[in-house]
């Protein structure tokens, strides 16, 4: 009888031992795919970090030539920066480089001044171009190939940031000439999200729940003070291209703020100008007063019929790397729109 046991224990060792077998020769086969996959990415980018300086294309000030076509730049055509920051409390303090915080949320403005129309472009923060090196005391080490999102923290938290990634933004653009540069801190955010009386959204996300436990997939919510901060802001970076997924939302919180602010105006024309007096100490612009108003005026009070063809990702592919999120912009679609919104035929 005991015999029999032995026998039948070691029978059920060796079968442990021989799935035990398996399952570890699966898992190195698994990891020995995702570490080849995941080299040959980062090889990839490697090879286009190489290539990408350079890419300036239209920035002649008579004017500029692609694919056999002449171009001038549209005077009417305005192209703004617009900056959220991932740093707390207001802008007006002057930081050292590395702790002004990062540009979370980049935004291009295109304002047809004639038409008192808008477009946005929506700029992935992991956007690889070239940005502006400094060191911690400031002092510029050169330039290089990296996150975009980084290129506002190399500077001052102010102007200096403001300037480098306006500098970035442009070169990306093929050398386009960008007309003013607002960064606003996320204090800003609640803010200005309850002087339009709230922002309605319906979340579309399974796992929202993790940033508030009201963001349940399907439910329509009027977002309230810091609720609005979570739902711009989180994302679970423990997810591959998680930034991407935010934008998409925040796409939908944007359409849902003009809408708001629209509704307010309506009943109250001087809800604007007030919101963009109260968030002043949150922000930073090369823009006189009268012209961030009237492109606020434009984006907010305006009749436009905003809709997802007014609001375009820059174009170009995402790509995970062995340690960072990467999107590497496709310049062949890039410079056709550039010149679709802000150039016109020179004949």
């Amino acid at each position: 009888m005991a015999q029999h046991r032995n026998r039948r224990s070691r029978r059920l060792v060796q079968a442990v031992l021989a799935l035990f077998s398996i399952l570890v020769s699966v898992f190195f086969y698994k990891t020995s795919q995702m570490y080849l996959e995941r080299k040959a990415a980062s090889e990839e980018a490697e090879q286009w970090h190489s290539v990408q300086s350079g890419n300036t294309l239209l920035n002649a000030e008579d004017g500029v030539e692609y694919q056999g076509r002449a171009y001038r730049r549209n005077t009417y055509m305005k192209a703004v920066l617009c900056i959220g920051i991932d740093r707390p409390g207001s802008l007006e303090e002057t930081m050292v480089a590395g702790s002004g915080g990062q540009a979370d949320g980049i935004f291009l403005v295109a304002q047809d001044t004639a038409r008192d129309r808008i477009k946005v472009l929506m700029i992935p923060r992991d956007t690889m171009t070239e940005i502006t090196l400094t060191d911690l005391s400031g002092n510029v080490l050169g330039k290089d190939v990296q996150h975009l999102t980084l290129a506002y923290a190399y500077g001052d938290g102010r102007e200096k940031s403001c300037r480098y990634m306006t500098e970035a933004v442009g070169h990306l653009l093929g050398g386009l000439t960008i007309d003013g540069y607002m960064a606003v801190s996320m204090s800003a955010l609640p803010v200005a999200n309850d002087k339009v009386g709230g922002v309605t959204v319906t979340i579309q996300e399974t796992g929202l729940e993790q940033a508030n436990p009201e963001f349940v997939r399907g439910r329509t919510i009027t977002l309230r003070g810091e609720q609005a901060v979570r739902y711009v802001r989180y994302r679970d970076t423990g997810q591959p291209q998680s930034a991407l997924a935010r934008m998409e939302r925040q796409k939908s919180y944007i359409r849902g703020f003009l809408d708001a602010a629209r509704n307010k105006s309506r009943l109250d024309d001087g809800v604007i100008p007030d919101l963009m007096k109260e968030i002043e100490p949150y922000m930073v612009t090369d823009m006189a007063k009268d012209r961030y108003l009237d492109m606020a005026m434009a984006f907010l009070g305006g009749s436009q019929d905003f809709t997802d063809t007014d609001m375009v990702t820059l174009p170009g592919t995402a790509v995970e790397t062995f340690i960072y999120d990467e999107y590497h912009p496709n310049q062949e679609e890039i410079i056709p729109l550039v010149l679709d919104w802000f150039y016109r035929p020179a004949d």
